[in-house]
């Protein structure tokens, strides 16, 4: 089963996207990476349950493995323990961090530059640049 913000593999694997969201120094604003987030069996059932009920975002965080990669990072982001935040219907949930010396969990907890986020945005329009550095 495949959708917009779910995902089952063969009835064993569950995953969930949100957004990992990083400040933006000097800004009100954040900068927000798509991501897939692997729950339990019983977190995926119970977040789907309340998929469109009002109120959801009053859940307690469900533990979860980042399940996606960001390449600009040097070491992989797959498998980073988060805390996967359900927010109101209609906005997609809010992925945070374990706190951890890895770069996007430092970014995440300290804020990124706006040359840093124009960096990112070169590297993700632009990828073939990156791979022939």
């Amino acid at each position: 089963m495949l959708s917009s913000d779910q995902c089952v593999i063969q009835a064993r694997r569950y995953f969930v996207k949100g957004l990992v969201e990083i400040p933006i120094i000097g800004s009100d604003k954040v900068f927000s990476w798509a991501a897939w987030v692997s729950l339990s069996r019983d977190n995926f059932a119970r977040t789907a349950d309340l998929w469109d009920t009002p109120g959801r975002e009053a859940e307690e965080p469900y533990f979860g493995w980042l399940s996606t990669d960001r390449f600009l990072y040097a070491s992989n982001t797959i498998n980073l323990k988060t805390h996967f935040h359900t927010r109101p219907v209609g906005q997609r949930p809010f992925i945070e961090l374990e706190p951890t010396d890895h770069a996007l969990a430092v970014e995440q907890r300290t804020g990124i530059t706006l040359d840093r986020v124009r960096e990112i945005a070169e590297a993700v329009l632009h990828p073939a640049d990156i791979e022939s550095e």
